[in-house]
Parts: structure tokens; sequence; C-alpha cells
């Protein structure tokens, strides 16, 4: 073999070789079908089988960033988030199985939400997207968005979510049974009960 023919085959194999490692690094898209059965299977009890609007006890799951359901699912498995319920299902999930049902969850589209306590809306208007700025409070829209829309994995989409569920949510913050997000403990911790209810209900109805 000459000079020229080796290094044309050493570079052909070389070449094929990275696109074999490209190829097992891609990650595989997630597989909708799966994410459904799992949703019916183990969710479905609490979550409806699509996520959708069931009791205002429990998230609403519909159009929520798919890295903020996998980070939580993620969370809930290792005891990072402590909910003895939820670790009992996350724990029976694989990796896959996370990503596949948060990304079924991501792909439906969840159905505008209300506000009840018109005597409270002003004031959670007022906190959400001015904050408190003597107890050092930020707006909520700062890291939520005006429109409750979020950030994928960090900021969850907050809009239409059951004011029962957000008002809970805070006050676990406050209290410290939920663990796993340190700057919203620290701003649950500056609110008072009916800054929490007031804040909660508008975001029922942001849309």
């Amino acid at each position: 073999m000459t000079k020229t023919a080796a290094f044309l085959l050493s570079s052909l194999l070389l070449a094929a070789s990275a696109a074999n490692a490209n190829e097992a690094k891609a990650p595989s898209k997630p597989d909708l079908a799966k994410g459904q059965a799992i949703s019916a299977q183990v969710c479905a009890a609490c979550h409806t089988a699509d996520g959708s609007r069931g009791s205002p006890a429990n998230p609403i799951l519909q159009g929520q960033h798919p890295e903020y359901l996998a980070k939580q699912l993620t969370e809930f498995k290792s005891g990072a988030r402590n909910n003895a319920v939820m670790k009992g299902m996350a724990s029976t999930l694989s990796d896959e199985d996370i990503k596949n049902v948060a990304a079924f969850y991501a792909s439906k589209s969840a159905k505008p939400g209300f506000a009840k306590n018109k005597d409270l809306v002003t004031l959670g208007e007022k906190i959400y997207r001015g904050g408190i700025a003597d107890r050092q409070i930020p707006a909520c829209a700062g890291c939520h968005s005006p429109t409750g829309a979020g950030l994928p994995a960090q900021y969850p989409r907050l809009a239409g979510q059951h004011s029962d569920y957000t008002e809970a949510q805070l006050n676990a913050f406050r209290a410290g049974t939920r663990a796993n997000n340190a700057q919203m403990a620290g701003v649950a911790a500056k609110m008072n009960d009916r800054e929490i209810k007031a804040v909660s209900d508008y975001i029922a109805g942001l849309r």
C-alpha cells in the first residue's frame, strides 16, 4: 500500500470513528407514547391521565417545561425534594422514563385558570409584578416572566396553576419543608399568609 493510500484509509477510519462517537453521544428524542403510558399507569390517580386540571391540591402538569418536570422527578427520587408519595412514584422510574413522561406533559396545552378572590387580586398583581421593596421581596415576574411562562429547568411555568397548590408550595418553602430551592425559600420566608394567598390567586388567573 502506498503512503498516500495508507493516509487516506487512516483518515477515513478516523472520520468513521468520530461519526460513531457523535452518534453515541447524541441524546435520543423523548418517546411521547411511552410517556403517555407512564402517565396512565403511574401518575393518573393524582394528576389525571394527561396532567390537566385535577384536584387543586395537586399541580397541573400540562404545558410545564419538560426540563423542570424532569428536575423535580429526579429530586423526588433522590430525596432532595421531600414528599413520601412522590418519592415512591418517582423511584419506580428510570431516567429515560422521567424524560419521556416529562415530555408527554409538556406537549399538552393547559386550559386557562382564573383568580377566585377579587379582594386580593390587586395585592397579588402588585407583588407578582413589582415585589415588596421595603422587605426586599423581588417581583415574581423577574424569574417567572410577566405572563407566568417561566424559564426551562429552573423556573416553572406558573400561569393558570391551581392557587391552592401554589399557596401550599410557598408555605412549604417558608416552613422549610420544601428545601430544593434556596432562592424560593428566601423569598417565601419574607411573605405573610395574606401575601402568599394573594399572589397564588393572581397566578391562577395568569395567561
